[in-house]
């Protein structure tokens, strides 16, 4: 067990190892926090400005950028004895992005969802060659082999950002990509992202917040209706399993526990188009159908203009709101948009049909950031989890099969054998939208005859899926006692 492997190494040296006495390097005062962090950052600047390339006697070293679905999958299948893993992202864990919508009402814990990267990919915590680096990729030298990076640095009384440099053998970018505003005004500014943990812990602090702001003395009923106004952009499934776990919030918990408020509490979904599009036309009325039921408002309309309390149609009516929480989809980032290579359609980076980049030597693409080019004949695949996953699985065995036959290094797999290209099977979709119902709809599109179903087995079937989908055992566990906690007990509605 590693926590005993870890007891035993550290009774062994406070056993061993006699007293030191402190080296005086700030003298006889005690050092701040920040001094010791200066220091040691300075210290480290001068002694490692980055990652030379790699010597001969040394693994090749492949450098992934980002930590979502496509990347994870990727470092968790490549052969450690193969190659050196080191990944770059401006967060230390992948997010279990399916069940993100639950943490916001309390379902389920924040940390149930997310998956620190050295439990993803042991060999980043304890091989010599291997590293993780929070930090953000702001730039690719192709013809040097080398990715510019800047440290991520948060706080009042922190450091400074800085840069260093990484020379990779092989680049795998899986940045992802970031939301999409349409550049509708004020959306950046006023709306709530749920693409992070630390956007459902900003959800729930601020629904948690109104539902408290609204009990207090003199707080006029218009004001109350507004705070407890809840508008959801995008009906899309993130946008109704949001809606659906709302809702359930509401009719579960908040009309138990803020029974002075409960009859002001609301939740608008607003779509330009029909929600669930993807969906067989049978689960979308049915999804309309038992959101109506739930108390959940469905608004067919194009917005314009948001403001800070509240948004604008496209037919000037004005929709209020306490929270407003934006899922229209996702376009290419600043990171993408920066990179002088040829893109694919929608501003996504080109990739040929073994994930390279063709125009560029060693450097693929995987995820939501890549497409495919318009000259492999295919179309750009969805940005879904399920795409990002498949395609870092494949690339993880492709790269390991190129390491075993002498391709690992820069510039050695020009004249290799790639094998079979890249081919995306759709295994289905699933939304849950609340009161045990969820939706499955497994056929291969939308045009393609399957198996379609909807009410409390299909919500078995959702639960039971991402379930097993969970990476780690941990976090299995973790989601499990949640479940069954809230099922006995309720939500946590703490505010923390």
């Amino acid at each position: 067990m590693p926590w005993l492997r870890n007891f035993i190494q550290l009774s062994v040296t406070f056993t061993k190892s006699p007293p030191r006495k402190p080296a005086a390097v700030f003298g006889s005062t005690p050092p701040s926090l920040t001094q010791l962090l200066r220091h040691f950052s300075t210290e480290s600047q001068n002694q490692y400005p980055g990652l030379e390339p790699t010597k001969g006697d040394e693994k090749p070293r492949v450098v992934v950028l980002g930590s979502g679905w496509a990347g994870c999958r990727l470092i968790k299948d490549i052969e450690t004895k193969t190659y050196d893993v080191v990944c770059v992202s401006p967060r230390n864990h992948m997010v279990f992005t399916p069940l993100l919508a639950s943490t916001c009402v309390g379902t389920l814990e924040f940390r149930s969802v997310a998956e620190p990267i050295g439990r993803i990919q042991p060999a980043i915590s304890r091989e010599p060659g291997s590293y993780f680096f929070l930090a953000n990729c702001i730039g690719v030298d192709f013809q040097n082999h080398q990715v510019h990076c800047q440290t991520i640095t948060e706080g009042v009384d922190t450091l400074n950002p800085w840069n260093f440099k990484i020379s990779y053998d092989k680049l795998v970018i899986a940045s992802g990509a970031q939301a999409s505003t349409f550049g509708i005004k004020g959306a950046k500014e006023h709306a709530i992202f749920l693409r992070e943990v630390h956007h459902a812990q900003e959800i729930r602090r601020k629904l948690l917040l109104n539902l408290m702001l609204s009990d207090v003395p003199g707080v006029t009923d218009e004001e109350k209706r507004r705070l407890l106004h809840c508008v959801v952009v995008g009906g899309g499934p993130t946008g109704v399993e949001f809606s659906g776990e709302l809702s359930d919030f509401i009719q579960r918990d908040v009309h138990q526990r803020y029974a002075h408020v409960k009859d002001y509490i609301q939740v608008t979904l607003v779509e330009a188009n029909e929600i669930l599009s993807s969906f067989d036309d049978r689960l979308r009325k049915y999804a309309i159908k038992q959101l109506t039921k739930s108390g959940v408002r469905l608004v067919r309309g194009i917005v314009k203009d948001v403001q800070p309390e509240k948004i604008i149609l496209s037919d000037d009516t004005d929709i209020p709101y306490g929270v407003l929480v934006w899922s229209t989809g996702v376009g290419p980032s600043p990171f993408v948009n920066s990179l002088e290579i040829p893109k694919a359609p929608g501003g996504r980076i080109g990739i040929d049909e073994w994930l390279r980049v063709p125009s560029v030597q060693d450097v693929f693409a995987i995820g939501d950031c890549s497409g495919f080019l318009e000259s492999t004949g295919r179309p750009v695949l969805p940005a879904l989890a399920q795409v990002a996953e498949r395609q870092g699985k494949y690339l993880a065995t492709l790269l390991n099969r190129l390491g075993k036959a002498g391709g690992g290094r820069a510039n050695a797999a020009k004249d290799l054998d790639f094998g079979n290209p890249f081919v995306y099977r759709h295994l289905g979709s699933m939304a849950t939208i609340g009161r045990y119902k969820a939706l499955v709809d497994l056929r291969q599109s939308k045009e393609a005859k399957g198996l379609s179903l909807a009410g409390f087995i299909s919500w078995f079937v959702w639960r039971s899926a991402y379930l097993t989908r969970v990476i780690s055992w941990r976090n299995r566990f973790y989601v499990a006692i949640n479940w069954l906690t809230t099922f006995v007990f309720g939500r946590d509605i703490s505010r923390i």
